[in-house]
């Protein structure tokens, strides 16, 4: 019997893991309404024509060989303006690093950035690969609490107080998966202080910076010049290109880290670079047209409408409406319910619907939750909230 390494025995990935029963329960003929991944292209959504055509036309050029571990030139560039645009100065290309999927790109800078046994703060709940990378770093993920009494906010007194001098960075995730939130200006200015006070590194995911509702974004990085900000985005989600992997990080004040940033190139030149085609993509994505996002938001609005709509009018059930994104994360508030996790395959096994635990995500102690993906049709959607009231009413009325 080959030993796998202690340190990944507490790896779990709550949004797979689920499917699994979902997969079995289909097996034996059942139809399954799946509202657990974010995966735009499930649904009615598609890639923009002229992304496919790019990766396309490069393909055919024969640009099918192994890139630049940093990524090719064009998308560096292209990547380096769209940090202008968001109000970030003083980034260049040598700045970048294109990566294979946003995923890879925190796993580069945490694999750069830590010792064993260093702590990360993370939000919770949050995307569940945050702190399967500090378990397979065998690093300590800290998990500070996003306030869903105040919109799923986080305290600021709460991370001071979480800071010890092995902190070495906070992570952000606004848009936040799986909340849908926004962080505010403010909140994101008291954030950095407590970084440049604390000699923290920010690391700040920002996959769904263009997914919003009527809440603006702020991209972290514009409002410091005095903090190591390292900040992450891709294709995946506004450009509806999940399964090409394209995802990049951006070292946003580098003069102050000069050591990590070329901790992290040589990590990439390990690897040896991302997708090729692919990042020929990039460039026209950032920077050519545009009318797919407005377009899917507008659906996406009457989408989340619909699921807040619904959700809030099922007793002992309640959620706070998303800024953001596509995720919501569902308060259960049942008697007798214990588990958000047994809830979950409860209602999938009686009534085929699929929603994410929220302990899968973490969670205040003593809440239970489940998160929610609108991404589908409203008529799935109805027919998926109808099911769940039926459920909770049937086992659940007093």
């Amino acid at each position: 019997m080959v030993r796998a390494a202690r340190h990944i025995e507490n790896v779990r990935y709550a949004i797979r893991n689920v499917v699994a029963e979902a997969s079995r329960l289909e097996a034996q003929g059942r139809r399954i309404l799946y509202l657990n991944i974010g995966d735009p292209l499930k649904f009615d959504f598609r890639t923009p024509p002229h992304l496919i055509e790019a990766v396309h036309r490069a393909m055919k050029e024969g640009h099918n060989g192994y890139a630049p571990s940093a990524g090719i030139p064009a998308a560096r560039e292209a990547i380096a303006r769209e940090a202008a645009r968001n109000g970030i100065p003083g980034i260049t290309a040598s700045d970048v690093v294109v990566t294979t999927g946003a995923s890879e790109a925190l796993e580069l800078a945490l694999t750069a950035l830590l010792e064993p046994g260093e702590r990360v703060l993370l939000p919770c709940p949050g995307y569940p690969l945050y702190g399967a990378l500090m378990a397979k770093l065998s690093a300590q993920g800290v998990p500070y609490s996003l306030n869903e009494e105040n919109g799923w906010s986080l305290d600021l007194e709460e991370i001071d107080a979480l800071c010890t001098p092995g902190t070495r960075a906070i992570l952000l995730c606004s848009p936040n998966n799986p909340t849908g939130a926004v962080l505010d200006r403010k909140v994101l200015e008291g954030l950095l202080e407590i970084a440049r006070r604390r000699g923290l590194v920010v690391l700040s995911d920002e996959i769904y910076d263009k997914l919003l509702y009527d809440k603006a974004h702020v991209a972290t990085a514009s409002l410091a010049t005095d903090v190591p900000i390292i900040t992450f985005n891709g294709l995946s989600k506004a450009y509806v290109a999940c399964g090409w992997r394209v995802g990049w990080l951006v070292f946003c004040n580098a003069h102050l880290m000069p050591e990590l940033k070329s901790a992290v190139m040589r990590l990439a030149d390990a690897r040896l670079c991302s997708p090729a085609p692919q990042q020929y993509a990039i460039e026209p994505a950032l920077e050519g047209p545009q009318d797919h996002i407005p377009e899917m938001m507008g659906r996406l609005r009457a989408r989340r409408d619909l699921m807040v709509r619904r959700i809030n009018a099922i007793p002992g059930l309640s959620v706070v409406e998303p800024a953001a994104a596509f995720y919501a994360m569902v308060r259960l508030q049942l008697p007798g319910v214990t588990s958000d996790e047994d809830f979950v395959l409860s209602l999938l096994r009686e009534k085929g619907v699929l929603f994410v635990h929220g302990s899968g995500f973490g969670q205040k102690q003593g809440t239970q939750h489940f998160r929610v993906v609108f991404l589908p049709r409203e008529d799935v959607l109805t027919t998926a909230f109808d099911r769940l009231e039926t459920f909770v009413r049937e086992r659940y009325s007093r």
